[in-house]
């Protein structure tokens, strides 16, 4: 078989321990990097099975561009382009009935900020519609906090949520092939910053939130992704934020879930 990795960063800790077991196993591996202008050719046969591992307009182009030719492309472009519109995203999983933090949106933060009283019910997080590295996301208690914000980013379009109660530690979900693994973080809100990212057995989860991951992935389209959870208490879960293809990090066996979910869709595809 041979696996393409679409991304920049082919020796990022997951795909290059990914890659490694694959060509252990007699399989090829190459990558191509939509930044750099890398394109299929026209003529060019196609790998059995690709890794969209880049949210880029580049690389969502490239990776249409295969699904048009008929290959099989994990995550999907569809499925990676609507992780990156927060509102999009919130409107699915309220439509499934997943326990999604309530979502508004504005599509100016300089414009929201400036009308009336745009925080009347307490602490709220405001972060970017649009996700992508370095966004906003900040905890706002007030309106000085609010204009500092709109300053900084003032035709930013913003979603803003309800700030919940919780423990100040994020539960950090992944999901490879249906395969789920878990750890702890602190809340990027948090004042201490997030510090390192402690392990998490499943069995430590609360009651059903290992099959509320599952749901997600189904919900959403999506193979390789990660769910951003606090528990407000009692084990009620809140979901934050869902993203397709993140590094999942340290997490063992994530590098063979990865390899063993690109042979399926490789062998699929050929079959």
């Amino acid at each position: 078989m041979r696996i393409c990795l679409i991304t920049p960063e082919p020796d990022h800790p997951l795909l290059a321990a990914a890659a490694g077991l694959l060509r252990a196993a007699g399989h090829g591996v190459d990558s191509l990097d939509p930044g750099a202008g890398a394109g299929l050719p026209a003529q060019a046969s196609p790998a059995d099975a690709y890794l969209l591992k880049s949210r880029t307009p580049q690389a969502l182009a490239l990776a249409r561009e295969l699904e048009r030719r008929g290959a099989p492309v994990v995550n999907s472009a569809a499925a990676t382009a609507l992780c990156q519109d927060r509102t999009a995203m919130a409107e699915l999983a309220a439509r499934a009935g997943l326990p999604f933090a309530a979502t508004r949106t504005h599509d100016s933060l300089g414009v929201w900020a400036a009308s009336g009283d745009p925080l009347p019910g307490g602490p709220v997080v405001v972060k970017s519609r649009h996700s992508r590295r370095h966004d906003l996301v900040a905890r706002v208690d007030d309106a000085a906090r609010l204009r500092e914000l709109a300053v900084r980013w003032p035709q930013e379009p913003v979603v803003v949520q309800d700030f919940a109660p919780n423990s100040g530690w994020d539960h950090k979900l992944w999901a490879v092939g249906g395969r789920v693994f878990a750890a702890l973080r602190r809340s990027e809100l948090s004042p201490q910053g997030r510090g390192a990212t402690l392990p998490l057995a499943l069995a430590e989860l609360p009651h059903g939130w290992e099959e509320l991951v599952r749901r997600i992935g189904d919900v959403f389209a999506l193979d390789v992704y990660g769910v951003d959870v606090i528990d407000t208490g009692d084990g009620a879960p809140l979901v934050v934020d869902v993203n397709a293809f993140p590094g999942i990090r340290g997490q063992d066996g994530a590098a063979e879930s990865l390899a063993g979910l690109a042979l399926a869709r490789a062998a699929a595809h050929r079959g």
